[in-house]
């Protein structure tokens, strides 16, 4: 006897469409590989592995009522409608588990972040919290996502000590890798550091899962964010003794603003001025793959917006036009500006002025890493092609580069 194979079963659309479904059935009929409607309809069931059309529409339906259900219960967090959360939330207690929120975590998590509306935790986004946890939410939900989405900005400080206050661990991993202390550091928030690191968080994160060992300072350093609050973000961990894998202790005083300790160093080390550093494994920021791999600290300090380093610099013999090293592959050679011109809500304007001022050249092209999301891609541009690039061609940095632009 012949053997007959089973025919593979596809799986349904994240948001199945039953119109979608039907006008496929009639495509079937009309190519003429069914002969009827109902034909048609059978198999495509089948090929979703139910064994009947009316079971697929009514698993559809069932489908669609539920995310018009979740649909409900977001807009009535986002509009901090309690009493609309608690009916809908008491009629049907999945909700307490419904995919909403940061990495899907649960609509706890989402009321946690307050993005919508955003701002700091009403008392009626709090009650809200509270009355969820009471009912039914899972405060661990995703490796404590409630806790890891409130550390995020330092206004949500009142969430966190709700969220702790009902059991949150602020040593937990979010997602398993991603230690809650890690938050505040990625978006440059003091105060919500400090307040973790009170209540008891690690900031070395010493006995975790996770598969790479970056303490908080080695985080915060890494992080793809600039701020103004990096250096006070760098005095609290090294104030609770926090450790860094990476030794360069004059990145470190020029990140903190110690430019005092940084003119030392540079007395005590002249070669620093125009050495490169090939363990420079960060400065990734907007948007961008590029780091600060074989660059010079000229290039940190245009990198993390630091004028007085790079005055102190160039009055050392800092060379403004210095070129990053260039790889086996041939990436490579950037000179300062390039990082300064490429950073979120023009953060590197004032340095884009300052270096221009002092002498950096537009002309000057190099190959380096595009876009975070495009790991192939690397781009052979000028500051302004590449300022174009990260995140738009539509800032102050990129007007300004383009009316400093040497005529052709």
């Amino acid at each position: 006897m012949q053997n007959q194979s089973t025919p593979s079963v596809r799986p349904l659309p994240e948001r199945p469409n039953l119109r979608h479904l039907k006008d496929e059935a009639k495509a079937l009929v009309k190519a003429g590989q069914a002969a009827t409607l109902t034909a048609a309809q059978f198999r495509i069931a089948r090929e979703y592995g139910f064994t009947s059309w009316p079971k697929l529409k009514t698993h559809i339906e069932s489908l669609e009522a539920r995310l018009r259900e979740i649909a409900e219960l977001k807009q009535a967090i986002d509009s901090n409608d309690l009493e609309n959360v608690k009916r809908l939330m008491t009629l049907n207690p999945e909700l307490h588990r419904a995919p909403l929120g940061y990495g899907k975590n649960g609509p706890l998590t989402w009321v946690a972040e307050c993005r919508v509306p955003w701002e700091s935790p009403s008392p009626a986004r709090l009650a809200m919290a509270q009355w969820m946890i009471d009912n039914g939410s899972d405060i661990h939900q995703g490796g404590d996502g409630p806790l890891m989405r409130a550390a995020l900005v330092d206004e949500r400080i009142p969430m966190m000590e709700l969220l702790v206050r009902n059991g949150a661990n602020v040593n937990a991993e979010w997602a398993g890798h991603f230690p809650i202390v890690y938050a505040p550091c990625e978006t440059v928030e003091p105060q919500a550091l400090k307040w973790l690191l009170d209540h008891g968080a690690d900031p070395n994160c010493e006995g975790l899962s996770r598969p790479y060992l970056d303490s908080a300072l080695d985080y915060v350093i890494g992080t793809y964010s600039r701020s103004p609050n990096l250096a006070a973000c760098i005095d609290i961990l090294a104030d609770r003794g926090c450790r860094s894998r990476r030794d360069m202790p004059a990145v470190v005083d020029l990140l903190r603003g110690r430019i005092d300790l940084f003119a030392q160093r540079l007395d005590a080390d002249p070669s620093l001025v125009t050495a490169r550093f090939p363990e420079f494994d960060f400065g990734s920021s907007g948007a961008r793959r590029l780091l600060l791999r074989g660059a010079t600290l000229l290039h940190v300090a245009a990198e993390y917006g630091s004028i007085q380093a790079a005055q102190l610099l160039l009055d050392r013999g800092a060379d403004v036009n210095a070129r990053a090293e260039i790889d086996v592959s041939g990436v490579g050679g950037q000179t300062p500006i390039f990082h300064a011109a490429t950073q979120f809500y023009d953060f590197g304007f004032p340095m884009v002025e300052f270096l221009l001022k002092h002498g950096a050249s537009l002309s000057i092209r190099a190959k380096i890493p595009g876009h975070y999301e495009r790991p192939e891609e690397f781009v052979e541009c000028s500051p302004l092609e590449y300022a174009q690039l990260f995140p738009g061609s539509e800032n102050r940095t990129v007007d300004f580069l383009r009316s400093a632009q040497p005529e052709a």
